[in-house]
């Protein structure tokens, strides 16, 4: 007899769901991971997401705070030796 098998579906409809945002902006609507808040497909997984600490910042030094410092020093400098040669 097909489609008389009651399923016990309840605690899949009671599981808190995932918080990521498809790609039509509406919210996915998969279970979240136990423990998690997002499901197995939007970094809910074992081993998924960024490794621990920023690591991925770290490739080339362009936006330390030394170099940010160093840029607004050089710009301010030049900002200075142009007003300086218009005052002649």
């Amino acid at each position: 007899m097909a489609g008389t098998h009651k399923r016990n579906t309840e605690p899949m409809r009671a599981s808190a769901r995932c918080g990521a945002k498809t790609r039509q902006g509406t919210p996915c609507r998969a279970p979240a991971v136990k423990g998690k808040q997002r499901c197995r497909m939007h970094g809910g997984a074992k081993g998924s997401g960024a490794p621990k600490g920023n690591n991925n910042a770290l490739k080339h030094g362009l936006y330390t705070a030394e170099a940010k410092a160093m840029n607004t020093y050089i710009r301010d400098l030049l900002r200075d030796g142009k007003r300086q040669i218009g005052d002649f």
